[in-house]
């Protein structure tokens, strides 16, 4: 029996057919789909896995749902028993991927990389499985070239071909300032390639670049291209902004519940497909027969939200947890009930103003219920804030606290003052 097309649990052969559906789930571009049957094809006939790489780097400590869609793929491929590898950019996080930014990205302390990654490495084995992960730290091979070996790699691409990048062109045309050292980011990401001698490297759409560096760099060192397997940027709760804690808009892994469970009712009915098939484990058989209920009406779109918030809280915190969130979301929006459990928030006396009155943007903030001001204005803007259940659209407001001030944001975020 083949050790490739094999997964463990049950012992089920899976053919060439089936692990190119699992590979192609949900991906955007794959570079290139014949060459990706042309490695599994060889590798089953040499018995060995695939060496599928997955680099982050440890900008932030916290991962949420945007961040598991390349993490579950690699989960799906490790199952089929591929060869994972999990890279902490440990090093190219010192200069920080200059992808998407419009300035140059500050650096980060090796202190700061060490205590993001901890933690990132750790939230990580809530979706992979770490007795067969190979964790690799990028610091091992890039902190050990010599200059002149520096120089060698740089000498592989031309300035030119690194403002091919739309970030980089931008900058250039806006005259806005670009660092040399960011030029060598995706030569050290395509390094890392080399390093590893990766079959496979993942990465989302905004990656494509660097992923490209990666086989052009393989070419160069004598080793056989990888491919580029990219996964779409999955949008947060709002519909429109690509998840991001700065924005608010995401839903956090280590999310209580309830939270949970909630920020998924949140989102617009038209991303609910794209959720169940990037960051849930529902068949796709499955999934195509939801979209074809619901355009056809005979499934609910709210029901349909309801299974899609029960799967993603099982998956972190158990069906139990899921179901016990969904009879508190049913009790509180449904029924019009408060949660029993608000919490209870003392102001601090610096937030208080002479007149003994408090901005409404620092009572968000005091009270936990938005991350920034530029959220709590967003939101006030909005219309999702209310104050002892009037809603508030004035980001001027002053406000005068009371004990039991009640304070809700959204649908789902409940303050009293104490």
């Amino acid at each position: 029996m083949s050790p490739l097309f094999t997964v463990e649990e049950g012992e089920v052969i899976m053919d060439l057919e089936g692990q190119m559906e699992v590979f192609l789930r949900g991906t955007a571009e794959v570079i290139s789909p014949e060459e990706l049957k042309e490695k599994l094809v060889r590798a089953d006939r040499e018995g060995r896995p695939l060496r599928i790489k997955l680099g982050v780097d440890p900008s932030a400590p916290d991962i949420h749902l945007g961040h598991t869609v390349p993490l579950r793929k690699m989960r799906q491929l490790q199952e089929l028993g591929h060869q994972i590898i999990f890279l902490v950019g440990d090093f190219t996080g010192r200069i920080g991927d200059p992808t998407g930014r419009s300035e140059t990205r500050k650096q980060l302390s090796e202190e700061q990389i060490k205590e993001n990654a901890k933690s990132y490495t750790a939230q990580v084995f809530k979706i992979l499985d770490p007795e067969k992960t190979v964790v690799e730290y990028n610091s091992h091979w890039l902190a050990l070239l010599t200059f002149a070996e520096v120089v060698q790699l740089a000498a592989k691409t031309t300035v030119a071909r690194m403002l091919e990048r739309d970030d980089f062109a931008k900058r250039f045309a806006e005259n806005r300032p670009i660092g040399v050292h960011e030029f060598f980011y995706p030569l050290m990401q395509g390094y890392d390639s080399v390093a590893l001698r990766a079959d496979v490297e993942m990465g989302g759409t905004d990656q494509k670049f660097n992923l490209l560096m990666g086989r052009q760099l393989q070419r160069d060192y004598g080793q056989e291209p990888q491919i580029c397997l990219m996964l779409p940027i999955l949008e947060g709760i709002d519909g429109v902004q690509k998840m991001s804690k700065s924005l608010g808009n995401h839903i956090g892994i280590d999310d209580p519940p309830a939270d949970m469970y909630g920020k998924t009712m949140a989102i617009p009915d038209e991303l609910m497909l794209k959720y169940f098939e990037l960051v849930t484990d529902v068949p796709m058989a499955e999934i195509r027969s939801l979209a074809e209920g619901i355009k056809e009406g005979k499934v609910h779109p709210r029901d349909a939200k309801m299974r899609l918030a029960r799967e993603i809280v099982t998956l972190y915190h158990g069906a139990q947890a899921a179901a016990e969130a969904e009879e508190a979301f049913k009790a509180v929006f449904q029924q019009g009930e408060l949660p029993e459990d608000i919490p209870e928030v003392k102001l601090p006396p610096e937030v208080i103003d002479e007149d003994g009155r408090v901005w409404i943007v620092r009572l968000l903030t005091a009270l936990e219920l938005c991350a920034s001001s530029s959220e709590a204005r967003r939101l006030i803007g909005q219309g999702a804030v209310s104050i002892d259940n009037v809603r508030q659209t004035d980001p001027e407001l002053r406000v005068k606290p009371h004990p039991g001030l009640l304070v809700r944001v959204g649908k789902r975020r409940f303050a009293r003052v104490e």
